[in-house]
């Protein structure tokens, strides 16, 4: 039997290393990403997996993602991303370049490996993980700009499972969790719960090659 193969972008730390612990256990070859080399280096190491460090809004970065994984696809997680200008700011005070560069990092990266790497899907019948956050659709002071980046994340992977039916394609809000980005966000990051527990329900998705759609971290933990 094929070993199955995932390639999961942002996967240094926080949920995209939970993740990849998790497939790691269950017996999956790892392509892992992140822009920190020396922190991917270490979770390579720790994993047994393949490291490519480098941004994923670079287009030579992504043909080196996809290039490692030409063989064939099982799992793309697209995780990596940004909060954008932080403190988090107001609309009215929101600088449009950072917010460009957020949309590059957020939307445009991930579509780009997704049609990067879409004929070794496919060979596969694979699935694409993309990440959101309840930002998407809720509206928070400070959050507008990140939040509509996840909004536009989400559009995406609506209209990518109506035209890819071969693949399973979910978006999901893995919900706050203790991680660098929710602490820079200006969050009480202690409080919230370990990535591990939002990755351990998100990995339900792939168990159960769960139909496409949008799920979230808490919703699959009330599963039976």
């Amino acid at each position: 039997m094929t070993q199955r193969t995932a390639l999961i972008t942002g996967a240094s730390r926080g949920l995209g290393l939970a993740l990849a612990r998790g497939l790691a256990r269950d017996g999956w070859r790892l392509v892992l990403d992140a822009r920190g080399a020396d922190a991917l280096h270490a979770a390579a190491a720790e994993l047994g997996a393949a490291a490519i460090a480098g941004d994923v809004a670079s287009a030579a970065h992504r043909a080196e993602l996809a290039a490692a994984v030409a063989d064939g696809l099982d799992l793309l997680v697209n995780n990596a991303g940004t909060l954008g200008t932080v403190p988090l700011p107001a609309l009215a005070d929101q600088p449009v370049d950072d917010l460009a560069d957020a949309f590059a990092t957020n939307v445009l990266a991930p579509l780009a490996l997704v049609q990067a790497v879409l004929p070794a899907l496919r060979a596969r019948s694979g699935a694409v993980l993309n990440i959101t956050s309840d930002a998407a659709g809720e509206a928070y002071p400070g959050w507008g700009g990140y939040g509509a980046t996840k909004a536009a994340l989400d559009q995406l992977s609506a209209v990518l499972a109506v035209e890819e039916p071969g693949l399973r394609v979910w978006w999901a809000d893995p919900g706050e969790m203790n991680t660098a980005m929710l602490r820079a966000a200006g969050e009480d990051a202690d409080a919230a719960p370990s990535p591990d527990h939002a990755a351990a329900a998100l990995l339900r998705l792939v168990a159960d090659r769960s139909p496409s759609g949008r799920y979230s971290a808490a919703g699959l933990r009330e599963r039976p």
